[in-house]
């Protein structure tokens, strides 16, 4: 995969036709002669070629010269450097019933409500540390982390920064949604998301989606809201993975089946998301499964990956150089010898 280290210097190249042009019209020195006639009938002999091949050496030179400049290179492949960390965005679910207290952070301990499970695995995936059952979080010290929060409106709680412990304490902070604002509107929340990893430059980049409903946030015109799966598309365009985590448990056993519909379609659109971008579903209907999930998502993120960077590059620049001036310096002793004319 060749390339040019100032490439600017390419548009330069047409000064190498304008100077074989010139070259070739140019005026020359002549004699006078009273009566060509005499000479009509000699072969032209080797003027055409001092003419033309003269202009076409002194254009090759130059063009040579600006590919020098350019600085014409290939990677050393076995060079490539590695990702100095990803951008993730954590995009939280703080609708309504992610208030329900239906998760028991620890067996036999009172349950806590899905929110603030959320954000003790959370910390955990961010922060790092130890789990009661012996499981242990690493952290993600090197990656730049931000925190989209959306019930029936998405905003950006935190944006992408290397400064964990202020992510974690606005995260601390996020309280469920109630009253008008209390919907689940997942498709402007992954684009919201998709917006601050715009900010994340060429490093991989992951989306992190934790729900426990279905998008029902349905409006039409104008500021009618993306669709879960149109977000998702838009993710998969550009390459952005999308880790789905839906942790509304199982519809209760007393569900009017409408409630049962609800949640299985909401399940199955997390499914979807996370299909079209390449990335993975999960659910989580304990603390303990939720962390199972975090540390998983953690571990398939750990993966060595490349930039498209090199420490080194094979440079073709001297030979460009050595090319301008040999084809100068053919040009020169060929006008002085072969080439040469009378007068010259």
């Amino acid at each position: 995969m060749p390339s040019f280290a100032n490439p600017e210097f390419l548009l330069l190249a047409p000064l190498a036709v304008l100077v074989a042009w010139w070259w070739a019209r140019r005026r020359r020195p002549a004699l006078r002669y009273s009566d060509v006639r005499l000479l009509a009938g000699l072969p032209r002999g080797r003027a055409r070629w001092a003419n033309w091949g003269g202009a076409a050496l002194r254009g090759l030179a130059v063009l040579a010269a600006v590919l020098a400049a350019a600085g014409p290179r290939t990677p050393d492949l076995r060079t490539r450097l590695p990702a100095e960390g990803i951008a993730i965005v954590l995009v939280l679910d703080v609708s309504g019933s992610m208030a329900t207290p239906d998760f028991a952070p620890s067996p036999g301990g009172p349950p806590v409500s899905r929110l603030d499970a959320a954000k003790q695995t959370l910390r955990l995936f961010v922060a790092g540390g130890d789990v009661p059952d012996g499981t242990h979080f690493d952290g993600r010290p090197r990656d730049q982390i931000g925190l989209v929060a959306f019930a029936a409106v998405p905003e950006t709680a935190v944006p992408l920064t290397l400064n964990h412990s202020v992510l974690l304490a606005v995260l601390d902070t996020l309280q469920p949604k109630a009253g008008i604002d209390a919907g689940t509107n997942v498709g402007d929340a992954l684009a919201e998301g998709l917006l601050r990893l715009d900010a994340a430059g060429p490093r991989r980049k992951v989306m992190v989606l934790l729900s426990d409903g279905e998008h029902n946030v349905l409006k039409s015109g104008a500021d009618a809201p993306l669709k879960p799966r149109q977000a998702a598309q838009l993710a998969a365009n550009l390459g952005v993975p999308v880790y789905a985590v839906d942790c509304g448990g199982e519809p209760r056993p007393d569900a009017m089946p409408d409630e049962v519909k609800q949640r299985a379609d909401g399940r199955r659109v997390l499914e979807a998301v996370a299909a079209l971008t390449g990335g993975r579903s999960f659910a989580a209907d304990t603390a303990d499964e939720l962390r199972a999930v975090y540390k998983e998502i953690d571990a398939l993120e750990r993966q060595p990956a490349e930039t498209f960077r090199y420490r080194r590059y094979h440079e073709f620049y001297p030979w460009c150089a050595v090319a301008a001036v040999g084809l100068l310096g053919a040009a020169y002793l060929l006008d002085r010898t072969w080439w040469r004319r009378v007068p010259g």
